[in-house]
C-alpha cells in the first residue's frame, strides 16, 4: 500500500472519490491509501478460505463477501477492503448502494511483508470497534500459520494459532472447520521451492 499526498479529506469525500475511482483505496482517519496488487500466494489463500467457508455458511443464515466489500471501522474513521468478511443474520450496509458493510462477524485478512504490520496494529485496533465483530483471523501467506483472535463476553480478545497443515482451526463465531491443507491448498512455500 501506499499513501497518496496527505492531503485529509472527509468520509463522505473518500466515497464519492473511492465510488468514482478505477483501482481501489482504503480510508483512515483522513487518508486515502491505495491498494498495491497481490501475489499468487496471496489470492490463492483468498479463494481458498472462501470456498472453504461459503460451503458451510448455507444453512445458518451468514454470507461470506470477498476482496472488493467494503467495511467500515470505527464510525467512519476507516473504511477497509479485507479479503474476506462474513456477515451473519440481517446485513447491514452504508447505503442503498450496498457496497460498504457495517455489520461483520468475522474478518479475514491475508498477510504480506508489506502490510503484515499494519494488518495488526493499526488495522485490527479499527476493526475492534465494530460491535458486531466476533473473529478475526490473519493468514500467514509465507508459512502455514493462521492467528485467530475471539472476542470474549468482557470484551477482551483471546488469541489462539494454529500452525502447520495437519492442524484446523475453528471459527465458532459462523460455526465453521477450517483445515489448515483446504487454507493452503496449491500453495509453495520458499522452504519447499527448491525441492
Amino acid at each position: 500500500m501506499s499513501t497518496l499526498p496527505k492531503s485529509f479529506i472527509t468520509p463522505e469525500q473518500y466515497l464519492e472519490l473511492e465510488r468514482a475511482a478505477e483501482f481501489r483505496h482504503e480510508y483512515y482517519d483522513g487518508e486515502m491509501v491505495a491498494m498495491s496488487g497481490a501475489r499468487e500466494a496471496h489470492v490463492l489463500i483468498t479463494g481458498n478460505v472462501f470456498a472453504t467457508v461459503r460451503p458451510q455458511l448455507r444453512q445458518c443464515g451468514c454470507r461470506a463477501y470477498i476482496v472488493d466489500m467494503r467495511v467500515r471501522a470505527g464510525s467512519g474513521r476507516a473504511y477497509t477492503y479485507p479479503d474476506l468478511a462474513v456477515a451473519c443474520g440481517e446485513r447491514r450496509f452504508l447505503d442503498g448502494t450496498r457496497d460498504t458493510l457495517l455489520n461483520p462477524t468475522v474478518i479475514v485478512e491475508v498477510l504480506s511483508p508489506s502490510t503484515e504490520r499494519h494488518d495488526r496494529s493499526k488495522k485490527f485496533s479499527h476493526y475492534k470497534t465494530i460491535e458486531s465483530l466476533q473473529q478475526y483471523v490473519l493468514v500467514a501467506a509465507d508459512a502455514p500459520c493462521v492467528d485467530v483472535f475471539t472476542r470474549m463476553p468482557d470484551g477482551e480478545w483471546k488469541w489462539r494459532n494454529a500452525y502447520g497443515l495437519d492442524d484446523t482451526l475453528e471459527l465458532e463465531s459462523i460455526g465453521c472447520r477450517l483445515a489448515m491443507s483446504d487454507i493452503y491448498e496449491d500453495i509453495e512455500f520458499e522452504s519447499q521451492a527448491g525441492a
